[in-house]
């Protein structure tokens, strides 16, 4: 296995390069890989791809299949007319109202090992700093943990989502950004779609990042991860 970069060089990395490797860096949901520590007996961390060394496969599961199953009413359920892009400008806060759902943003960088951090408080999301931010072009992640120590965490319900369901995220600037979700997927951990997640797009994007599928109690891992795509439609 090839030992994990240490950070991305934001300067000179172009953008797709930089979300492949924020891709592959990205660390499991509490399993214990060489990515990062094993997590404590019951927490269920966000994760968006394999560990460094795997092969991502770039593209989601066949329909119907066990782990490739949209949560939404089908691929693009939810799409919206996109809007144009903002400018680059952190996020405060995420709403999504179908959820109940309302939490402020941890920032989040990476670990001395290369790893995506994780939120610390399991009752709040984490938006990926080096990655793009929610309402500027590209896809915009952020993560929440869906269990900790056994106990309900800030994106327990998120695979409960549907095409059509908005987000609304308040940005520093004191924009409000509204995104309408396409799809939601589960994905086995080995089937992750890397580049479907992080590729360049030509608009404002969010993906929404949490584990799924089935949980381990002995090896604290969850086999799945489940991701919420969106697309900006709006901003006030």
């Amino acid at each position: 296995m090839n030992p994990a970069p240490k950070r991305l060089r934001r300067r000179t990395a172009g953008p797709l390069a930089a979300a492949v490797l924020a891709g592959l860096l990205l660390a499991g949901c509490g399993g214990q890989n060489a990515a990062q520590p094993p997590a404590p007996a019951g927490q269920g961390l966000p994760g968006g791809a394999p560990a460094a060394g795997a092969t991502p496969t770039g593209k989601a599961p066949a329909a119907g299949s066990k782990g490739g199953a949209d949560a939404g009413a089908g691929a693009d359920a939810g799409a919206g007319q996109a809007k144009q892009a903002l400018a680059r400008s952190a996020p405060q806060k995420i709403t999504i109202p179908s959820l109940n759902l309302s939490s402020s943003l941890e920032t989040l960088g990476q670990n001395p090992d290369g790893t995506m951090q994780t939120p610390k408080d399991p009752g709040l999301a984490g938006w990926y700093e080096p990655g793009p931010t929610p309402g500027s072009q590209g896809p915009a992640v952020i993560a929440g943990h869906v269990t900790w120590n056994g106990a309900s965490a800030v994106f327990e319900k998120l695979k409960t989502m549907k095409g059509g369901d908005t987000i609304k995220v308040t940005r520093q600037d004191g924009k409000t950004v509204t995104f309408t979700v396409d799809r939601v997927a589960e994905y086995p951990k080995a089937e992750f779609p890397t580049l479907e997640v992080y590729k360049n797009i030509d608009h404002a994007g969010l993906r929404l990042v949490t584990c799924g599928g089935n949980f381990d109690p002995k090896k604290h891992y969850y086999d799945s991860n489940v991701v919420v795509f969106a697309r900006m439609t709006g901003a006030a």
